[in-house]
């Protein structure tokens, strides 16, 4: 049985499920019901449809969206572009915004509270204009992300080394930022500072500070990452075309890729308390 958060009268908004976003406890269709339940209005994605086209015509009030990291740039575009408060419900695997805004990251029935929470203002990144809510990234692990999801498609169940033998295969270091070249397997632009594993990126502490992070991963297993700041960095290559991962999800940029922040620009809802 589903325990709804909090009290049960209704809220205004209007909710997007992803139902392939990678969470199966609840459903898309439980999480919807128990969001229609609370008074606000849940639209099930349907597979064909564009997530900002249906974020564009919903009607005034909160606009939130249920799914993983790679859901959430589009719809948190459009909150921005109409100035409407944006909600995040983590539905997808990792939830790495959700975790870093402070959310429970399993419990995405609690989250529904946020249609009737505080409002904080927090950063967002622009890539070619392209909203991204953690990180966009190119070299390696772009091309890593392009080769998974193509073998998810097709259900393969080596999908992951295989990805990984090719994307290092197709991967040459070419990349220049901000004028300087970079011989690097790994570029990532972040909204706002990571903590810095050994190997990995860990949390953010912040999504306030107005400033973008630059990671620069030397070697195919890396020891360490060089971190540079600012406002603004341009990633050009000799190619006009090149993959990228934004928040996760594979994309194709046109050369040079320019990431900007946007200091406070989406308004975000989180839970009371």
């Amino acid at each position: 049985m589903i325990a709804l958060p909090g009290h049960l009268c209704a809220m205004p908004g209007f909710l997007i499920v992803n139902p392939r976003a990678g969470n199966d406890s609840p459903s898309a269709d439980e999480l919807a019901a128990a969001a229609e339940r609370l008074g606000i209005t849940a639209h099930l994605l349907a597979r064909d449809e564009d997530p900002a086209e249906v974020a564009r015509a919903a009607p005034e009030g909160p606009l939130g969206i249920a799914g993983g990291d790679g859901s959430l740039g589009a719809v948190a575009a459009v909150a921005i572009e109409r100035e409407r408060p944006f909600v995040c419900v983590p539905f997808g695997t990792r939830n790495h915004f959700a975790r870093d805004v402070g959310l429970d990251r399993d419990d995405p029935l609690a989250a529904l509270a946020a249609f009737q929470g505080h409002e904080r203002r927090i950063d967002v990144g622009r890539a070619n204009g392209r909203v991204f809510l953690n990180n966009v990234s190119v070299g390696m692990y772009a091309s890593l992300v392009y080769r998974r999801e193509h073998h998810r498609r097709r259900g393969e169940a080596l999908a992951r080394v295989r990805a990984l033998g090719r994307a290092f295969r197709e991967w040459h270091p070419r990349f220049v930022v901000d004028g300087e070249p970079v011989d690097a397997r790994i570029i990532l632009v972040a909204n706002n500072r990571y903590r810095l594993d050994l190997l990995s990126l860990g949390e953010r502490d912040s999504l306030e500070s107005g400033r973008l992070f630059l990671y620069v991963a030397h070697g195919v297993v890396r020891h360490s990452w060089e971190e540079r700041s600012g406002a603004a960095f341009e990633l050009d290559t000799s190619v006009s075309r090149f993959k990228a991962a934004f928040d996760g999800e594979p994309g194709l940029v046109e050369a040079p890729l320019r990431c900007t922040v946007e200091p406070r620009a989406l308004r975000l809802l989180l839970p009371p308390g």
